[in-house]
């Protein structure tokens, strides 16, 4: 069963996402919050396996809640999907650099707020590729390609293609298949570029991807 926490400021919308996840058989909510405060206690009392946070929340914003979860000085973070009408790039970066594992628009619809929900828990893909992509696009740059540090040894070939697979926004079956890859030997490759790179997740490695000129 997959824990679920819902933080979300609108009533209506906590309600929308409960009914849906809680119709599904592996998928439960243990809590929803109206605010960033409630969300922070909640989750570190309750440690769901993914907590859904808007980002326009009263108390804390959902990015500080993400920063508080699943930041860089966090010892044992939480999965964040970040849900949102707002999709904007300044959001989108600093919500990278607060932990955040993906992605989520409100519009988005049922069937991807069930696998966003499935795919944060087994750490893969969170959002559909023509969203990754664009997002992930904020990274490409002169200015943040300065940013993306070497890695501690260099990506094999294939690590590569790996990666290159998921800065175009696909999932680790979608690579597997893509590359002839069981499913894996491609978490067997992230997991490599993860250490090599300093990432903590996919999102990660294809914000470095795009962030040091792998990707253009």
């Amino acid at each position: 069963m997959i824990r679920v926490l819902i933080a979300d400021d609108q009533e209506m919308v906590r309600m929308g996402f409960r009914m849906i996840l809680d119709a599904q058989d592996d998928i439960e909510v243990v809590a929803d919050v109206p605010d960033g405060v409630s969300a922070v206690a909640k989750a570190r009392e309750l440690r769901p396996d993914v907590c859904l946070l808007d980002i326009r929340m009263p108390g804390l914003d959902g990015l500080e809640v993400t920063r508080q979860l699943a930041g860089p000085d966090v010892a044992d973070p939480l999965k964040v999907v970040v849900v949102t009408t707002f999709d904007l790039d300044e959001y989108v970066h600093t919500a990278l650099r607060n932990g955040a594992s993906g992605f989520l628009l409100k519009d988005a619809g049922p069937a991807l707020l069930i696998e966003a929900v499935r795919a944060a828990d087994r750490g893969d893909a969170l959002v559909s590729p023509q969203i990754t992509v664009r997002l992930l696009k904020h990274f490409d740059g002169a200015s943040t390609k300065r940013e993306a540090p070497a890695p501690s040894e260099p990506l094999t070939a294939r690590e590569l293609d790996v990666v290159k697979a998921a800065a175009r926004g696909l999932t680790n079956t979608e690579i597997g298949a893509e590359l002839f890859l069981s499913l894996s030997t491609v978490k067997t490759h992230l997991a490599s570029v993860q250490g090599k790179v300093g990432a903590r997740n996919r999102v990660e490695i294809a914000a470095w991807a795009w962030r040091s000129g792998v990707v253009d």
